[in-house]
């Protein structure tokens, strides 16, 4: 009796190897198909953009060294809230500066960066945006993006849209008649304070 528990025991224990084996594996699996469909909804983004897939190498290459650059800046990385888009090379700045020291101080900066052809200045000489103000950018943003894409006459995939303080500002490669449209339905958007044009015309 004693050897049959001792036998039982240890084909549980085996049985509890493998089941946790197994489950770890479908887990790695699981984790790999996640990353894997990222990585294809990624690349299909990258494929249907107009920008040529250096073009946007280097605009992540811009964001990344101007937001690097900033930080470095203690009077700036403490005292500003700035946000860096770059769309083909057309750059836009937007947030808040307590003073116009800061704001044309963080735009000497990024003035330097390589591959730049334009600086959109929009930063707000005021004090920084509250978490409710930044919420609030975030629902402005979809309820844009989504009105973009219900409508048949824009590819919604050629436009960024970026929200600060309930001000709307938009990026693309475009032509003129895209541009019209988008600006026409983002400005009728219930809660968007102002649009701002930023777009490269093809």
């Amino acid at each position: 009796m004693l050897i049959l528990n001792k036998t039982f025991a240890t084909l549980s224990k085996s049985k509890s190897v493998q089941l946790a084996t197994v489950l770890m594996l479908l887990s790695a699996l699981q984790s790999c198909a996640i990353a894997t469909v990222v990585a294809v909804t990624a690349g299909a983004t990258m494929v249907a953009d107009r920008r040529t897939f250096v073009k946007q190498i280097d605009d992540q290459s811009i964001e990344f060294i101007a937001h690097n650059e900033l930080n470095k800046h203690k009077a700036l990385s403490d005292n500003t809230n700035l946000h860096i888009v770059s769309m083909n090379g057309t750059v836009l700045v937007i947030g808040q500066a307590p003073n116009s020291y800061l704001r044309e101080l963080a735009i000497k900066i990024i003035q330097d960066i390589p591959d730049i052809l334009s600086i959109h200045n929009q930063i707000r000489i005021s004090s920084t945006i509250t978490l409710a103000t930044q919420s609030n950018d975030i629902w402005l943003t979809s309820k844009v993006k989504s009105a973009l894409l219900a409508n048949s006459d824009v590819n919604a995939k050629d436009i960024k849209v970026v929200t600060e303080n309930s001000e709307v500002f938009l990026l693309g490669l475009v032509t003129k008649k895209e541009a019209s449209i988008v600006v026409d339905i983002t400005r009728n958007i219930n809660g968007v304070s102002r649009v701002f044009k930023a777009f490269e015309y093809i």
